[in-house]
């Protein structure tokens, strides 16, 4: 049958063809889609039908507007609830490989701060890494990670393209076990959004996380920018008992 006899509009058909190409993997998350002429050109329908098809699939989250053209969204990721996991453990659960581009590696002494955060003495080395994190090749967050070096004294010589720095925490006995988390919704600044894919003041996630060993001593901390629309954050809240005569 062809798309112009069918009974529904054929901005609606136009969508639904796509999103089944969507659906059966023949177009994949961070795919760009074809371009609107190649689309009209194929399907046999005005630029206006393909841009209102488009509009609908951005609005049921399958695609989005990226610069000229409109790509194919990944589904949101996030750890289990009330779970303390590395990027690498997230994607290796979900079947996505993890890789980085490191955009900073270094060792400096640690400030006044720092030091009051780590227990350490003002000037201790800290190993500082700065990484754009990607899951199959998708960015997916913006990482700055400080260790005290003593803790691990390989990390400046480790390839953290591919490696999982909790990986490395855990190896050297300071496995991270849990961590305070603070976490807030902000726009994307020009240099975020350039790295992450987005449009500066587009929707971003930051967190802070101070994470802690087994003895309870802080063993990192760091900062992070997810992408809005591939990140997602679960947690259980428990409310808290009220006593006789407290608000019901």
């Amino acid at each position: 049958m062809s798309i112009r006899e069918a009974s529904q509009p054929l901005y609606h058909v136009v969508s639904r063809r796509l999103a089944d190409e969507i659906a059966a993997g023949a177009l994949l998350a961070g795919d760009r889609l074809p371009s609107e002429r190649w689309l009209c050109d194929e399907l046999g329908v005005s630029r206006a039908t393909v841009r209102r098809a488009i509009e609908e699939l951005v609005v049921e989250g399958l695609v989005e507007a990226r610069g000229r053209g409109s790509y194919v969204r990944g589904r949101r990721l996030g750890e289990p609830r009330n779970s303390l996991m590395s990027l690498s453990e997230l994607g290796r659960s979900r079947g996505l490989e993890a890789s980085a581009r490191v955009l900073a590696a270094e060792v400096r002494p640690a400030s006044l701060d720092e030091a009051d955060q780590f227990a350490i003495g003002a000037g201790a080395e800290l190993f500082e890494l700065r990484r754009l994190r990607m899951l199959d090749g998708l960015p997916m967050s913006l990482d700055v990670n400080r260790i005290p070096l003593r803790l691990a004294p390989e990390l400046p010589e480790i390839d953290f393209t591919v490696a999982s720095l909790y990986a490395v925490l855990d190896a050297a006995g300071h496995a991270p076990t849990r961590a305070d988390y603070d976490l807030e919704a902000r726009a994307a600044d020009p240099d975020a959004a350039e790295l992450l894919g987005l449009e500066p003041g587009a929707p971003v996630l930051a967190a802070v996380t101070l994470a802690f060993d087994a003895s309870n001593r802080v063993v990192d901390v760091g900062r992070t920018v997810y992408r809005g629309d591939r990140y997602r954050f679960q947690a259980t809240l428990m409310r808290r008992a009220h006593g006789e005569g407290g608000e019901r």
